[in-house]
């Protein structure tokens, strides 16, 4: 990843943006009318407009700032997803058993937090870089471990580091819960906006795109 800026843009904006997960599929359609399909990435790239969030002059001028302050697309930031932000469905708080990130093996000491969507053979496994700050719990063959004394977050890459004294042992499950922002930066080079087209209700567009 470039250059990122661990601060979140303004949460009262992020609430009211649209956008959700791409996909990247090539589509080839045969001589006999069937279709053949292939996966472009491995991995789906979530985009928004966080425009849509904008409700007064004030969020306007925040978004402003915060734009300036990234120097446009430079620089990476958090974004809260406000569709997508726990371990959890989002009308439930997370707790430490929400998703499996790994086995230990007695040896291993970092796992990095994952999200599961989807069931049997079918499921995607979403890496989570980014989880907000004092979220994230974990437990090890069921008991709660400790933030501090038995695990910390690697603030770079989001993964739990457990201390030498609480490795995993072989075939013991390690589970987490967490709330996450979305990495992202501006996708744009310019925000255009109008005193006079906001207050007849046009709003800005403001795209932002995920950084892998």
């Amino acid at each position: 990843m470039n250059s990122f800026h661990d601060v979140r843009f303004p949460l009262g904006v992020s609430f009211g943006a649209t956008g959700g997960p791409e996909r990247l599929n090539e589509i080839v359609q045969l001589t006999s009318g069937k279709e053949k399909r292939n996966a472009r990435t491995a991995h789906s790239r979530r985009r928004y407009d966080a425009g849509t969030g904008v409700r007064s002059l004030d969020d306007l001028y925040e978004v402003l700032a915060f734009f300036e302050a990234r120097r446009g697309s430079l620089h990476g930031f958090r974004f809260r997803d406000p569709f997508d932000m726990k371990s959890c469905p989002p009308h439930k708080e997370p707790t430490a058993f929400d998703q499996v990130i790994g086995t230990g093996d007695g040896v291993r000491d970092r796992f990095a937090l994952l999200k599961i969507y989807g069931e049997g053979e079918d499921v995607y496994r979403r890496f989570i870089a980014k989880p907000a700050a004092g979220s994230v719990l974990v437990t090890v063959a069921g008991v709660p471990m400790q933030i501090s004394a038995d695990y910390t977050i690697d603030a770079e890459t989001g993964e739990v580091i457990f201390a030498e004294s609480a490795v995993p042992q072989a075939g013991e499950a390690v589970t987490a819960g967490f709330e996450f922002d979305v990495p992202v930066r501006f996708d744009t080079e310019r925000l255009s906006a109008s005193v006079t087209a906001f207050k007849a209700g046009q709003i800005p567009s403001i795209p932002l795109v995920e950084v892998l």
